[in-house]
């Protein structure tokens, strides 16, 4: 992935439309590698300033193996997922997501899943997500989206 932050957008022409939505549909994964540095600057946007989020020695004795993605980050990557999905023929309507399994600074953090359900009249679909932390796979978080298609 060349830009961790950048949002990669499906190719319309690939992604069935609403009518031809069905469940099982596959959601393209999304990338991130967060990084000391990202933690650090993302905790701060949010005013998340527990030490556990980029003090190495701190997140240690406390039992972790470093410093922790924080629970918004994930979510972050989960509505990037959606987004993606959703393209420019869609919106977002809602995320939400569960820790399973803590993600740290040098993960890469990947984000999958499945369309669930899909409303053909409406256009809402459901999307189930995954993330997953490699190169272990570990499950870090499990979750669902709904998007709207407009077309």
């Amino acid at each position: 992935m060349s830009d961790p932050a950048s949002l990669p957008t499906s190719d319309p022409a690939s992604r069935p439309s609403r009518q031809q939505m069905t469940a099982g549909t596959p959601v393209p994964a999304v990338e991130l590698l967060p990084d000391a540095i990202r933690l650090l600057r993302f905790g701060a946007v949010t005013r998340n300033a527990h030490r556990i989020h980029y003090d190495t020695a701190f997140a240690r004795s406390e039992g972790l193996d470093g410093p922790v993605v924080m629970a918004q980050l994930h979510g972050c990557l989960f509505y990037r997922a959606a987004a993606a999905f959703a393209g420019d023929a869609g919106e977002v309507r809602s995320v939400g997501w569960q820790n399973r399994s803590p993600a740290y600074a040098g993960d890469r953090l990947v984000v999958s899943g499945v369309v669930e359900s899909a409303d053909p009249a409406t256009g809402e679909i459901t999307l189930a997500l995954e993330e997953h932390r490699h190169p272990t796979g570990t499950l870090c978080c499990r979750g669902r989206a709904v998007i709207v298609l407009s077309r």
